[in-house]
């Protein structure tokens, strides 16, 4: 999560499944969108998943225009849900509403929007990261609220958007991972977090 153009000057780890929680760009302009896709095509893992952050302005046009650049091999997740040998993974791009960034909303909407995440999900990849998890202050309390309704726990819930929470933990049987690369300044300071299911 949280590359912002700098995807690069990332060493991959190895993998069946890569995950990209949004921030792939800096002001979402059409250039950085596909400098990254292109990239992110060419990666030797199987499947490729992605989602949008608040920085990731293009992927709010149609999703006729969006389609129209994404690499087959990529698999962008607007509020939906993908199958991957048996586990459920489903993502969203929306956080907390703050200045003018992408996919930003309110406490009512974002409480409405995460009633679509699946009871039965595996993988949750989300921008942002729910309260007081990883989140150094800054998490959704509706996000956490619907987490906490989920009867099976997701395995694995994994976000960015807050450079300065990164890191793993464990509550319960889900495991919370905060993937942000670069840090509060924009450099790069984490590493990729490799996490087996």
């Amino acid at each position: 999560s949280d590359t912002h153009n700098k995807h690069k000057k990332i060493t991959i780890p190895d993998g069946d499944v890569i995950v990209h929680a949004g921030d792939i760009s800096s002001m979402g302009y059409k250039h950085e969108v596909v400098n990254f896709l292109k990239w992110f095509s060419k990666l030797p893992h199987t499947h490729k998943i992605l989602i949008a952050g608040n920085h990731d302005f293009f992927f709010q046009l149609p999703e006729s225009i969006v389609k129209e650049i994404l690499p087959q091999n990529i698999t962008y997740l607007y509020d939906e849900e993908v199958i991957i040998d048996g586990f459920k993974f489903w993502g969203s791009p929306y956080t907390t509403r703050f200045g003018s960034w992408a996919f930003m909303e309110g406490k009512k909407e974002l409480e409405q929007r995460w009633k679509n995440i699946p009871d039965d999900v595996d993988v949750l990849i989300t921008h942002g990261p729910p309260h007081d998890i990883l989140d150094y202050k800054m998490g959704d309390i509706e996000l956490k609220n619907r987490l906490m309704a989920i009867p099976t726990n997701p395995k694995v819930h994994i976000f960015g958007h807050i450079h300065e929470g990164y890191g793993v933990e464990t509550k319960g049987t889900t495991k919370f991972v905060n993937a942000s690369i670069l840090n509060e300044k924009y450099e790069i300071t984490n590493q990729p977090i490799v996490i087996e299911l």
